[in-house]
């Protein structure tokens, strides 16, 4: 499908963005979405192809939360500038790598997120779930797609495991260089329709990219034979057109993914714990064994899953340190914005 043929609706238009925008806009503005991002330099399609434009100045003193990410919508004006972004369907969002308390936007108005993982060594429920309550945190419809079936006799064992994290959960098998791939994953990458990627390095995701896009898009590492392991091959996040009319977001393998405000989202995924929860006896229960806590209750008598409920407690107090971090790091923050505005006002009076 040719870039300058291509409707709103091809590229993920629908009610919910056209509301947003005024009779004034709709006749003055165009709306883009952003395919890919380098810096401050954005890269857009539209009705009339692709365009890329600088991020004006005074946006880059926003907050991270309203700076564009691959996937949003921006309108733009006859000169090809960025007016505003639109509000979003869903947003992925993390706690960006190493020590600096800060948010990094992952991917906006995505509607199904493929959690891709294998089936060998690298299988880990517990990591399963940490991209299930992101998908969930964000209301995208999350698919668990197994990887790497030519290489094991059942891969009903592996179903069977991923089952129990959800009611309902999809779960789709794939050999990831097998065109059957197409047909497999099509209920999710019809037209106008987002579809995005997370898993660990190795898994297979550039392989898949590539399948589904019949050609090669990413570059393909090599699996690590020792510990089922393989190299990041995708450095940046990118949107492509599909051959099935969807749109596909790839995005890096993630090393040190943290939850970032996603409390939602992990109370979501692990229901039968919260309403366990809710009959403590104190409201501020950590559920560490503390007295009348009716989880720790519940586990002693093998009511709940001890894995699901180990993981519950690490998610939950992960979330609560970056929330910690966080509101610390807005704090000073705000300390040193009310510092520069005293500066400021000092040297106005002495300047009069």
């Amino acid at each position: 499908m040719s870039e300058t043929s291509l409707s709103l609706p091809d590229l993920g238009w629908g009610h919910f963005f056209q509301q947003q925008l005024s009779l004034e806009e709709w006749e003055t503005t165009t709306p883009v979405r952003v395919f890919a991002l380098n810096r401050h330099l954005v890269d857009c399609v539209g009705e009339g192809g692709r365009q890329k434009f600088s991020l004006p100045h005074a946006w880059l003193r926003y907050a991270v939360e309203d700076l564009p990410t691959v996937g949003d919508w921006l309108l733009i004006d006859k000169d090809g500038q960025p007016l505003r972004l639109l509000e979003r369907t869903s947003l992925f969002k993390r706690m960006a790598p190493g020590h600096d308390a800060r948010v990094q936007l992952m991917a906006a108005n995505v509607d199904t997120l493929f959690i891709v993982t294998s089936c060998n060594a690298e299988f880990n429920l517990s990591r399963l779930e940490r991209y299930l309550a992101m998908a969930l945190d964000a209301g995208v419809e999350p698919v668990i797609v197994l990887t790497k079936v030519d290489l094991i006799e059942d891969v009903e064992n592996f179903r069977v495991q991923a089952r129990v994290l959800r009611p309902g959960l999809a779960i789709e098998a794939v050999d990831s260089r097998d065109e059957s791939v197409l047909e497999i994953l099509r209920p999710w990458c019809r037209v106008g329709q987002t579809v995005a990627l997370v898993g660990s390095s190795g898994v297979g995701k550039s392989t898949l990219v590539n399948t589904l896009y019949t050609s090669v898009v990413q570059e393909i590492g090599v699996t690590r034979a020792s510990d089922a392991k393989g190299r990041h091959t995708t450095t940046s996040r990118s949107l492509h057109l599909l051959p099935s009319g969807g749109l596909l977001l790839d995005s890096p393998g993630m090393r040190e993914l943290q939850l970032s405000d996603c409390e939602v989202g992990v109370a979501t995924l692990f229901a039968e714990i919260e309403t366990v929860a809710r009959n403590c006896r104190f409201n501020d229960c950590r559920h560490l064994g503390e007295m009348g806590c009716a989880v720790a209750i519940a586990a002693e008598s093998n009511e709940l899953d001890p894995r699901r409920l180990a993981n519950y407690l690490k998610l939950k107090a992960e979330q609560e340190r970056a929330d910690e971090t966080l509101a610390e790091k807005r704090r000073k923050e705000k300390s040193l914005g009310k510092m520069y505005k005293r500066v400021q006002s000092q040297k106005r009076l002495e300047k009069e």
